[in-house]
């Protein structure tokens, strides 16, 4: 996030933000923000205490470190994860559970990691014992790819290894919802100017994804819809089109059938069923291939497009 000030030198404020969703209804529990050079795993220690026990944590590889299991396995949360990139997949050593499912004993590294504090790394445990599983992910027309998973679910038989990866495959949902926030709703070109207001702006744009999340619940609930099949672009354009006529509704009961209507409409139009969909990151329009406005327009330089300057050198070539 960037502010900048016309009339003084250039000014900017990076923030750093981590969040945690319901992975059951889309919403946005909790965010917390700090300085773009602070490390997302020192943010996320902040998110602890939104967590309760009985709570499950679906997270990426770089959350599978040893502070994180060891943490939030004495506060009675357990965690399922990739295995981290710094560590090695060794199905040789540990206690067998079934093909390539073992228990394996991780020690508390010498050297505490700057991302835990020191009060937090003192009261950890030397050792833990954690599951380690790899599974094969298959998709039609695409190769087979190797996840190796990282749980403090121990029980094969109470958490069966394809149903801890089926679980984690869930975890992809959580990149959905932040392009619900930042593409939907707008969010990835702010037009505040100072950093005060940003931050104004940025909170903003999550509680009209909650609210938005919120409506698509209630919806669902009341007309026994599956919550993951209501799109949440056509709720934005569903709220849209009601807010007005709600608005300038004269009665209550005329209200009250407005919003009736409206989450009758949303549980109408489901998307279509479409498992094992791939959601890449990547952009549907192409990118102008003309320089960003980064200055002042006074002192902005033009650069001619690149097909027009070959053109150019061309003529002058040929009337050489």
């Amino acid at each position: 996030m960037h502010a900048e000030q016309p009339a003084a030198p250039y000014v900017a404020s990076r923030r750093w933000c981590a969040g945690a969703f319901s992975l059951a209804t889309g919403c946005l529990l909790a965010v917390v923000s700090g300085n773009y050079y602070i490390h997302e795993l020192r943010l996320f220690r902040d998110l602890w205490h939104y967590l309760k026990a009985g709570d499950l944590l679906l997270a990426d590889r770089a959350f599978g470190d040893y502070g994180t299991f060891a943490g939030l396995g004495e506060r009675g949360v357990d965690c399922v994860t990739r295995l981290h990139q710094g560590r090695k997949a060794d199905f040789r050593h540990g206690d067998w559970l079934g093909r390539y499912d073992r228990l394996v004993t991780w020690t508390k590294p010498v050297q505490r990691t700057g991302t835990v504090g020191k009060r937090l790394w003192a009261n950890l445990p030397e050792q833990l014992t954690l599951r380690m599983i790899c599974v094969h992910v298959t998709a039609r027309g695409f190769r087979s790819r190797k996840l190796v998973l990282m749980t403090t679910l121990l029980d094969p038989e109470k958490y069966p290894a394809e149903e801890v990866a089926r679980l984690y495959l869930q975890r992809w949902q959580v990149e959905l919802f932040f392009r619900d926030i930042k593409t939907v709703l707008q969010m990835e070109r702010l037009r505040c100017q100072s950093p005060a207001m940003v931050e104004k702006e940025f909170l903003m744009h999550l509680i009209a994804y909650n609210l938005i999340r919120c409506v698509m619940l209630e919806a669902a609930r009341a007309h026994q819809a599956p919550l993951e099949r209501i799109s949440f672009k056509g709720a934005v354009d569903a709220v849209r089109q009601y807010c007005p006529a709600i608005a300038q509704a004269r009665a209550a009961k005329q209200r009250r059938q407005l919003v009736r209507e409206l989450l009758r409409v949303l549980a109408a139009d489901l998307v279509p069923e479409r498992p094992g969909r791939r959601e890449p990151r990547a952009v549907k329009r192409r990118p102008k291939s003309y320089p960003l406005l980064n200055r002042p327009r006074h002192r902005f330089r033009e650069i001619l497009h690149r097909n027009r300057n070959w053109l150019a050198k061309q003529r002058l070539k040929s009337k050489a």
